[in-house]
């Protein structure tokens, strides 16, 4: 028996490099900082609405700037990202046993999908966009 086992090197910056499943799996993480960073900009608009029509005023201009839209689209496209991959995953992470069989995972995902159009909907309608 050998007293310096075999460890295997495994760099520390580029190891989803290797293969495309790590590398989609880094991509869904890294949305989760974008999808942060929304949710800090929604919770000062809050705090804008609360201080007042002036800060509220600035506020909305200030989401007017090209920056701004940009990263916004560009969070929109990554929580988009984010969405689909876990509902592709949810067959996986919720397997539901009718009798003796599993359904199928076409049917789970779109179910979840069919659930999420709806839901965006009914929020569309209530908001008065329709």
């Amino acid at each position: 028996m050998s007293r310096r086992p075999y460890v295997r090197e495994v760099p520390p910056t580029s190891w989803y490099f290797r293969m495309p499943r790590y590398m989609r799996y880094m991509a869904r993480e890294v949305t989760s900082i974008f999808i942060g960073i929304y949710t800090m900009i929604m919770v000062f608009g809050l705090a804008a609405l609360a201080a007042g029509p002036e800060r509220w005023d600035a506020f909305l201009k200030a989401l007017q700037t090209p920056l701004s839209l940009t990263f916004h689209w560009l969070a929109l496209a990554f929580a988009l990202y984010n969405s689909f991959t876990w509902f592709n995953v949810a067959p996986k992470a919720l397997p539901i046993q009718v009798g003796e069989e599993l359904m199928p995972d076409i049917v789970v995902a779109g179910g979840h999908y069919v659930v999420w159009v709806l839901l965006s909907l009914f929020i569309l309608f209530w908001a008065g966009v329709f």
